[in-house]
């Protein structure tokens, strides 16, 4: 089974922060007014989000659609296959029953999304070489680290050798000792960061087999690694002025540990070592 396609929200929220401010506007509007877009024209949309119809063009453009009908069209049709649900995007303080309703539903989307996405051969691949890795590398940047301080501990906790440092330097220096026994993983929401796509272009020199974990399938770093795995974010139905949540990204990890017990024949045995040298210190 191949990956299913993003849907259109997920398209806008991937390529968000490489959008000039008048695309942005555009995104904003789409993003807020599913159900009017379907019926707006490209002149309509235009005087709406105050950008002109060549800008709009150029937005859909870089979603991934062939013009502002195409988009028009994905999105009615997931709208008419979606179930019908009693949320929205609103936060509401004095109403926290119903904000944490609409929290729910809008992660287990960013979930469904991300999962879906998944080519099931590429997993197969990316499960195969971090298996065989004499060492495999985590790298990130802000606040992914957390992200791939847990992979580490994760892959060395079923026997598979895993480094994660929270200090750049320090991953660009151990990136120099890598060899094509190697894998490194990337973890970027971007894809865009000038540090972490010298550090791929490194470990490409030394023939280590490189896989991102991107927001972004078409971004500078899915096009130098080796595999990519796609991830769907949503916290911009809540606020529009940042990105924080990695909840999609912590599930792409969480999956490839649980594939790769799966798949491992000692995982258990790892696993065992390491909770029995913990023994002494739990009550």
């Amino acid at each position: 089974m191949k990956k299913k396609e993003k849907s259109v929200l997920d398209k806008i929220f991937a390529v968000y922060e490489n959008l000039y401010q008048a695309e942005k506007k555009i995104a904003d509007y789409v993003i807020n007014n599913e159900e009017k877009i379907i019926d707006m024209t490209v002149s309509e949309l235009s005087f709406e989000s105050n950008v002109s119809e060549a800008t709009i063009i150029r937005f859909c453009k870089k979603c991934d659609f062939k013009g502002f009908h195409h988009l028009k069209i994905k999105l009615a049709k997931e709208m008419v296959n979606s179930e019908e649900k009693n949320v929205s995007n609103d936060l509401d303080p004095n109403n926290i029953g119903q904000s944490l309703q609409n929290i729910l539903a809008n992660k287990i989307e960013e979930l469904k999304q991300t999962i879906s996405m998944m080519d099931e051969d590429v997993i197969k691949k990316i499960l195969n070489a971090i298996k065989n890795a004499r060492i495999v590398q985590f790298v990130a940047l802000g606040n992914t680290i957390p992200i791939i301080l847990d992979g580490a501990y994760k892959f060395n906790q079923i026997g598979i050798p895993s480094v994660a440092n929270t200090i750049w330097e320090s991953q660009l220096a151990f990136a120099y000792t890598l060899t094509e026994e190697d894998v490194v993983i990337s973890v970027s929401s971007s894809g865009s960061s000038k540090r972490l796509l010298t550090l791929i272009d490194i470990a490409n020199e030394k023939h280590a087999t490189t896989i991102c974990i991107t927001n972004h399938e078409k971004s500078p770093l899915a096009n130098k690694c080796k595999y990519h795995i796609s991830t769907a974010t949503r916290e911009k139905l809540f606020f529009d002025e940042f990105s924080f949540t990695r909840i999609s990204t912590m599930a792409v990890i969480e999956i490839l540990f649980l594939l790769l017990i799966a798949e491992k024949r000692d995982a258990y045995s790892w696993i065992s070592k390491h909770e029995h040298s913990m023994a002494d210190d739990k009550f």
